[in-house]
């Protein structure tokens, strides 16, 4: 008898301290993987990086005045509208990471509070 107690105790420990872990480890590895691969795929379609690599070459190889005026211009446009996509991007996946990492202490407030619907008496 001595034995089960003792192990329903372990488990109940081991299993409230491996959510944490999962929920802020697991959960943050998999924030990043997420966040790297929305990055990735707005690169692919604003090519920040090729443009930066890109910057003072003429554009199309119109080595004419006018071609590197306008390769400057164009790609001073695409590098702003690239970098403010990219930040909003930031923000709002910063933003759903923040509410990720808060859940579990809100639902944890509003149950020993006794405020909201997680009341565990009436």
């Amino acid at each position: 008898m001595d034995f089960s107690l003792i192990y329903l105790v372990h488990r109940f420990f081991y299993r409230f301290f491996d959510f944490f872990h999962h929920w802020y480890v697991d959960g943050s590895r998999w924030f990043g993987r997420k966040f790297i691969g929305m990055l990735t795929a707005l690169d692919k379609t604003f090519a920040v990086r090729v443009t930066l690599e890109h910057f003072f070459e003429p554009l199309y190889g119109d080595y004419t005045i006018i071609g590197r005026i306008m390769g400057a211009i164009f790609r001073t446009f695409r590098l702003a509208i690239g970098l403010v996509i990219y930040l909003v991007a930031s923000i709002i996946m910063l933003l759903l990471y923040i509410i990720w990492l808060a859940v579990p202490a809100i639902i944890v407030y509003a149950i020993v509070s006794g405020n909201g619907k997680f009341r565990l008496h009436q």
